[in-house]
């Protein structure tokens, strides 16, 4: 028998090497239903989003069915089904940062990464640039999130230095 298949059964013959990092992830956590979460957000941390075979797979490994475990990654925000970009751009556009200039700022954001209208992810899956409620750092508005650093006092001018800055220190300027 081939080790390197997960069960006997031929229609349910799935490569473990497909889903190698999968498979850590979830012996990490456990197969028990009750950590269908954390699995979920570090398969995400790991991917950028929730691809759908590999919902369906979570769903095979943890004896759910695929409707329970989409169920979960479409209810919480927190989760994707999109790729997202290596650059998670948060805009906020919270009562404060909206009257202090949010809009041209998200507007400049766009022009720069050259996302086209109705696209929130780059074709490159370099960026992706979200509006959101509030950050929560109103004495800065307004604000952007890019992956986890808060940048304060933003106007549109500022997003350029910011991106040059990103693109030089991954060695890939344009």
């Amino acid at each position: 028998m081939d080790t390197d298949i997960l069960t006997e059964e031929p229609q349910a013959m799935i490569p473990r090497r497909r889903f190698e990092k999968v498979n850590e992830i979830i012996e990490r956590n456990g197969k028990l239903q009750a950590v269908l979460i954390p699995i979920l957000q570090e398969v995400q941390a790991e991917y950028r989003y929730l691809p759908e075979e590999i919902l369906t797979y979570i769903a095979m490994v943890l004896n759910l069915s695929p409707a329970t475990v989409y169920g979960v990654a479409t209810f919480y925000a927190q989760f994707s089904l999109e790729p997202k970009g290596k650059y998670v751009i948060k805009i906020c556009d919270g009562t404060a940062c909206h009257v202090r200039g949010s809009d041209p700022v998200k507007d400049a954001i766009r022009k720069r990464v050259g996302l086209k209208e109705g696209c929130p992810t780059t074709t490159d899956l370099k960026y992706t640039v979200e509006t959101i409620s509030c950050l929560g750092a109103c004495g800065l508005a307004p604000v952007i999130m890019i992956n986890e650093k808060i940048y304060g006092q933003m106007t549109p001018q500022a997003i350029n230095i910011i991106i040059d800055k990103l693109e030089t220190e991954e060695g890939d300027a344009k």
